[in-house]
């Protein structure tokens, strides 16, 4: 079952962000825009691949008006530790979401029940806390923020223009398209 369109449910998260612990909740996605990002665990060989890349472009997405969450199911405790021992993960300056109850992973739907950790799931959420693009990749494959990015920029597009739609490989100011009787068969 598709999970485009959910809105997600109701949660409150301890985090680790800025050198201090805080409390993350629904409220905090509504009415921006939010990327959940979530990964196996802490201290292990892609993820902090994965969350250096964000780390790398998190002043991008904060200039197209969003927020980036990583989400695995370790502890805040263990997000601190990770980040005073990791010169990759001290890079990051967006909040570090802690789901040791499996609750944010479960509603998501990325959680590996055997394993009691997280798929590789990347999640595009609108201000009204609805999932509107989101991918899930196997433990063994990194994302890319580029593409992440580019999915949020093209969401906020569709969004804010009723009627267009954004071909492959779209950027912002590139051509976009209207659907139509016109078009069909001829792309």
């Amino acid at each position: 079952m598709s999970l485009i369109g959910k809105e997600v449910s109701d949660f409150c998260v301890q985090a680790y962000h800025e050198g201090a612990f805080k409390e993350v909740t629904k409220a905090d996605l509504l009415g921006k825009w939010s990327v959940f990002v979530f990964y196996p665990a802490d201290f292990t060989f892609v993820c902090p691949t994965e969350l250096g890349d964000l780390a790398d472009l998190y002043s991008e997405f904060q200039k197209n008006g969003c927020e980036i969450y990583s989400v695995s199911t370790d502890t805040h405790w263990v997000h601190k530790a990770w980040h005073d021992a990791s010169d990759t993960i001290k890079k990051i300056h967006y909040p570090m979401l802690a789901d040791p109850t499996h609750a944010l992973c479960k509603d998501f739907k990325v959680l590996v029940k055997d394993a009691g950790v997280a798929e590789r799931g990347s999640f595009v959420i609108d201000p009204s806390g609805a999932i509107v693009a989101y991918e899930v990749n196997g433990g063994s494959v990194g994302r890319s923020a580029h593409e992440l990015l580019r999915r949020v920029q093209a969401s906020q597009f569709v969004a804010q223009h009723d009627g267009e739609v954004c071909p492959a490989n779209w950027t912002p100011g590139a051509a976009t398209l209207e659907p139509s009787l016109d078009l069909v068969g001829l792309l």
